[in-house]
């Protein structure tokens, strides 16, 4: 079987990839295992990271690619690669406008979350976003899909280059030879329980939200041809997921609209405007990884229903908060003391009024965005919150070309990554909206780099 490129994994990267080279013109072959597309992707919050939009425009956000670039490398604690970061801000922009343009549907509003300076949020149903990249490549005639398709081995010509993969197809082994290179968008690997033992022992407790599929498959096709890795030693969990809901994947992120984070002790045990990614390290170090966030009236009021992270209405009404009408009640119903809770708000209103976090240095409400407001307001409410790992965020090391690098500094002629399994864009922590933003940025990337590469017969 042949193809002009080859893209594993059928999320939002690997549509983006797909979609991108039928559009310059080149025949796709898709390959997904699962029994459908979108893996994690459809799965996610909805959100992307972009910077200087017409809907920001439209709600009065100013940003930039400065702004944008500033805080992605900040809130990556400077452990990102800087040249990742610029082919991000660099394409974001024109990433934006394709998607629109490929019947991707942004909601009408935009929100502030982890990392952001500014309002820039975008959201969408993700699952709706995967349904229409789909129907766009159908639309190209150019893409061929492939669904329960296990990619198993790479494989290279003569040469050494990266020309297609091993895959089971329709119940069997299958060679498939691609004439432009193999994008890897597999996805990561927090379904495989072992992998995430080797790289972050801290989390084999924690909660793993994820496709089904990812279980770094194509972490380890790369790995066997020497491709080096980045940033696993951040695979972290996101603060904000109910211990007891089964129902809603997302996290609940009212600290970003005022509420504070307490612990079984009823004591703040961080300041609640950093990295959610950052604020999960520190919840799974509380005793049982047990936390509440901790809210009046004003702040449930300020949530958003157009975004799943702040949706604190439809939780509410599933009755995913705890409501009392005065904190000593709140106290007895969440078991922390009632004094210690009453004093913990205390100081934080005490310390809001003369605009100076005394214990932990809060000077934002996330990032350095909004300005923290008292609690104060009944009736209060605590949301219980641990934290869970929705993805790894780390993996295969590559250039600004999507080109996948082995240990040696070198380019693996033929072999691009993009999405979940490539490494070295976050750092130490996330911005929200930056999962799904590099996932069609860089698939995008990879895709135009393949083509651009030369073209081997198969």
């Amino acid at each position: 079987m042949n193809t002009d490129l080859l893209v594993i994994g059928g999320g939002m990267a690997g549509l983006s990839a797909a979609l991108e080279a039928a559009q310059l013109g080149a025949t796709v072959m898709l390959l997904e295992k699962q029994p459908e597309l979108g893996g994690s992707s459809a799965m996610s919050g909805g959100c992307l990271a972009f910077a200087g939009t017409d809907l920001q425009s439209r709600c009065g956000v100013d940003d930039s690619d400065s702004l944008l670039f500033s805080d992605l490398r900040e809130v990556g604690g400077f452990e990102n690669d800087e040249a990742l970061v610029r082919a991000y801000v660099d394409h974001q922009l024109d990433t934006y406008r394709w998607l629109c343009g490929n019947g991707v549907v942004f909601g009408k509003g935009i929100e502030t979350s982890s990392g952001q300076s500014v309002p820039r949020v975008h959201s969408v149903d993700p699952a709706d976003a995967i349904r229409q990249l789909a129907a766009a490549c159908a639309r190209t005639g150019k893409v061929t899909v492939h669904l329960n398709a296990r990619a198993q081995r790479l494989l290279r010509d003569a040469d050494g280059r990266f020309c297609g993969v091993l895959s089971m197809l329709n119940g069997q082994s299958r060679e498939i030879h691609a004439r432009r290179g193999v994008v890897l968008t597999s996805g990561g690997f927090c379904r495989n329980a072992e992998m995430v033992h080797r790289f972050a022992p801290q989390y084999d407790e924690a909660v793993f939200i994820g496709g089904e599929g990812n279980v770094g498959d194509g972490l380890r096709m790369a790995m066997e041809f020497g491709a080096d890795l980045r940033d696993m030693a951040y695979i972290k969990g996101t603060y904000g997921k109910h211990p007891l809901d089964e129902t809603n994947h997302h996290s609940c992120l009212a600290v970003y609209k005022g509420a504070i984070a307490v612990n079984q002790d009823g004591k703040r045990f961080v300041d609640e405007s950093i990295s959610y990614k950052l604020l999960g390290d520190a919840a799974i170090r509380q005793p049982y990884g047990a936390t509440f966030q901790i809210l009046d009236q004003r702040i449930m009021d300020s949530g958003d229903d157009s975004v799943r992270i702040l949706d604190f209405q439809r939780r509410h009404q599933e009755g995913l908060f705890i409501e009392a009408d005065s904190l000593a009640e709140l106290a007895r119903k969440i078991e922390v003391p009632e004094a210690v809770l009453q004093q913990t708000v205390d100081q934080y209103n005490t310390d809001v009024d003369a605009g100076q976090d005394s214990v932990f240095g809060r000077a934002s409400l996330v990032h350095h965005h909004g300005r923290p407001c008292r609690i104060e307001q009944a009736p209060f409410y605590a949301y219980p919150s641990t934290a869970a790992v929705f993805g790894t965020y780390c993996g295969i090391r590559v250039t600004p070309k999507m080109e996948v690098v082995n240990v040696f500094d070198e380019a693996l002629p033929g072999l691009f990554a993009a999405g979940e399994v490539v490494g070295g864009f976050h750092g130490a922590a996330y911005m929200t909206g930056t999962a799904l933003g590099k996932a069609t940025v860089f698939g995008r990337i990879a895709a135009r780099s393949a083509l651009k590469g030369e073209a081997r017969h198969a």
